[in-house]
């Protein structure tokens, strides 16, 4: 029988966009003419749940319980208004999937909406949504009705729901299985029921041979394993794989048997040589060798990797398919304040990566150790052009968000220069480390190609530190590199780390001082702080001795082996810090409390900081350095000037004036250079106009000048030629 695989990502994950881990693997295995079929479960169990009959079945599955149990105030209130919720129900999700815009006016009215708790919180967000328009307002509201139904649902009929995860608690730091082995003996939950009955109209239709499940978190993990156990029970003869991201770090030192009641095989890293090599063997029978794969021999866990078969280059894997995922029924939603955080709940964006694994590769609280971290290869240029072109005719969205640990700036240069010259019109965001490179020309270069939006790792704003994470870059240097995208019009999203080990209570009080500085100079726009957690594959986590902390056990689990339990040699409990680090981030996200004394937002004893209060401004404030290096490339991104000529004349002399006049997307711009040189920058702009598929390197630019005239630099430097610089004439 032909194979056939049928490829799903289990609940839940995100509302807004398909995580594109199947769509990367489909489009693999199109390379190969292999059929298959995809699926996000968890949105079409959002959508069946979330719909008029969903929400009818849900209040009466609950009303029982009603009659029987005592529920808090805000369910009951639901449950009373339960009509309302029916009602409105299916015009909302039609809202936030963009295909009932007119509705927005009508949820702005208020009263339109049942509301319960979560509306409670409105009056304190009036003033950061007031500058919002209709249509965001409407979302924001929208979102709230529907985090009012997730509690009631989550009271009074399943505890485990969430709409990004379902039973996370159970992928937690499972090193034993039990728990999650236990919870699989019981009944359906009333979800997984809805899951089911969707999988099993998928299984009739598709028929496959094959079912691969992708784990991208914790919070995916009960969800595959009880989708898994469904299709042993019901169709035995379908072979069952797991791989992604939870597996990828948590399931290296898996040797519990009983997982492989629920999967035949378990893939670790990169899925396509080792799914290739499984097919391979189901078709086979005869082939015995493995990529990065546990399967059960004689009642045993084994882990095979003996193929001497190299993993495929990232030229090779084909570009994701998204087909067959309903991309016209995600939802949109704006949850929180947080403006980076938005862009991760909020439109659909198609996922691509310029880079397997990260170029840096030395932070000591990252999974260095692992492939996908440790193997670094980039993509080319023209082939990203190439997918993302393919992706754009499939999809229908023109957004990308390059999901890449830490994206290249020689490649996004490259990226942003090829999409240029081919005039695509497109939006994209990616993740960066906050380096050098970074210059106020390059981040121009990258706004001018769609770039909106950089998050990067900041984390604790301390040199100390810093290095000891091995992290390559300064504070001093953050500022600056923060302020080129500022200014060049990128939003900026910093990913903030408090407890790390040796971390002292100074050095907290320091870090936030840092940030507080870096909003007040407006070079920052959106942060998030998150606390040290140290895991197995971490040189934190292989060598704590080093960094002066001490594992709680070595005892190695038998199932999910990654997050670590640990003791800090300074005894400090970095969790009080947690609530106001939080809270005054959230308000100096949107310019308050900026002249609060740190000490205002803990409510324990703080010691006063030893930053001096300037000093990210006298960080900003020094001069700019004019050297570029020779082999600079010099790319105009303008149009062709109009030209015309006139002769000044001053104290008897006469020299002809040429006379350029820009125009940009806003307004005209006008410079004088002298005539020939005029002659000369004229022709010039068309050999280093972007639209041309070879740069020109300063050094040659410099060479070309002087064979007619002297002095490159002063001309170069010179007030005219400055002034062009804002529109776009760059040295990269």
């Amino acid at each position: 029988m032909k194979t056939k695989l049928f490829l799903v990502t289990p609940p839940f994950t995100q509302l807004n966009t398909p995580y594109p881990a199947t769509a990367y693997i489909k489009g693999f295995l199109n390379t190969k003419n292999i059929a298959s079929e995809q699926a996000d479960l968890g949105i079409e169990v959002i959508l069946a749940l979330f719909s008029k009959k969903g929400l009818q079945d849900l209040f009466q599955v609950s009303s029982s319980k009603f009659q029987e149990e005592i529920f808090s105030e805000n369910a009951q209130r639901i449950f009373a208004l339960q009509d309302e919720y029916i009602k409105t129900i299916d015009s909302v999700i039609a809202f936030l999937q963009g295909k009932n815009p007119t509705l927005a006016l009508s949820i702005c009215q208020e009263d339109f909406l049942p509301e319960a708790s979560r509306f409670e919180q409105l009056e304190e967000l009036d003033w950061a949504f007031g500058t919002m328009g209709t249509h965001d307002k409407a979302k924001h509201l929208a979102t709230l009705y529907l985090e009012d139904i997730s509690d009631f649902i989550v009271e009074c009929v399943d505890p485990n729901f969430g709409f990004s995860r379902y039973a996370e608690r159970l992928g937690r730091s499972a090193n034993s299985f039990d728990e999650l082995y236990e919870a699989l003996q019981n009944q359906p939950t009333y979800i997984d029921n809805i899951l089911l009955s969707i999988l099993k109209v998928k299984l009739e239709t598709i028929q496959p041979t094959v079912f691969l499940v992708s784990v991208p978190f914790p919070g995916n993990l009960y969800a595959a394993f009880r989708t898994a156990q469904w299709v042993k029970e019901n169709y035995p003869k379908i072979k069952i794989l797991m791989g992604g991201g939870f597996a990828n770090t948590e399931l290296r030192s898996l040797s519990d048997e009983r997982v492989f009641e629920f999967f035949d095989f378990i893939s670790l890293d990169d899925g396509e040589l080792p799914i290739e090599l499984i097919l391979e063997n189901l078709e086979s029978r005869t082939n015995t060798e493995f990529k990065r794969t546990f399967l059960l021999e004689n009642g045993k866990v084994v882990y095979k990797n003996n193929s001497p078969r190299h993993d495929y280059k990232q030229s090779q894997v084909g570009t994701p398919d998204y087909s067959d995922l309903l991309l016209d029924k995600y939802i949109s939603v704006i949850e929180i304040v947080n403006p980076m955080h938005r862009m991760w709940s909020d439109g659909r964006w198609n996922k691509l990566t310029m880079a397997h694994g990260c170029y840096w590769g030395k932070c000591t609280f990252c999974d260095i150790s692992l492939d996908y971290i440790k193997v670094y290869e980039p993509i080319a240029a023209g082939i990203l052009c190439d997918r993302m072109e393919e992706m754009m005719a499939q999809t229908g969205q023109t957004g990308f968000h390059f999901v890449d640990e830490a994206a290249p700036p020689a490649l996004m240069r490259e990226l942003a220069l090829e999409i240029l010259r081919r005039k695509l019109a497109v939006t994209w965001w990616t993740n960066i480390r906050f380096e050098k490179s970074f210059t106020k020309d390059l981040c121009l270069l990258l706004k001018a190609s769609g770039c909106i939006a950089v998050s990067g790792g900041l984390e604790v704003a301390s040199d100390r530190l810093l290095q000891l994470i091995d992290k390559g870059v300064t504070v001093e240097q953050v500022a600056k590199v923060t302020r080129n995208f500022t200014e060049a019009g990128v939003m900026v999203h910093a990913y903030l780390m408090y407890g790390y080990p040796t971390q002292t209570i100074q050095e907290t009080v320091d870090s936030l001082e840092m940030v507080r500085q870096l909003f007040e100079a407006g070079v920052l726009q959106s942060g998030f702080w998150h606390q040290f957690a140290m895991t197995a594959h971490s040189p934190v986590g292989m060598y704590p001795e080093k960094f002066g902390v001490t594992k709680d056990s070595n005892t190695v689990g038998t199932f999910a082996n990654n997050d670590l339990a640990y003791n800090d040699s300074t005894g400090i409990d970095h969790e009080q810090f947690s609530f106001g680090l939080k809270k005054s981030l959230f308000n100096f996200m949107h310019g308050i409390c900026l002249d609060y004394d740190l000490q205002d937002w803990f409510d324990f004893k703080i010691p006063k900081t030893t930053i001096r209060p300037d000093f990210i401004y006298d960080a900003l404030e020094e001069e700019t350095n004019f050297y570029s290096k020779p082999n600079a490339k010099i790319v105009w991104l303008g149009g062709k000037p109009t030209v015309s000529s006139f002769t000044k004349t001053k104290k008897g002399n006469s020299w002809e004036i040429m006379q350029l006049t820009f125009h940009d997307k806003k307004e005209k711009f006008t410079i004088q250079i002298n005539q020939k040189e005029g002659e000369w920058f004229v022709k010039i702009l068309d050999v280093i106009s972007v639209s041309n598929s070879k740069t020109t390197p300063m050094q040659e630019l410099k060479a070309d000048y002087e064979k007619e005239f002297n002095d490159f630099e002063l001309f170069w430097f010179s007030k005219p030629i400055c002034s062009l610089k804002a529109l776009g004439l760059l040295v990269l």
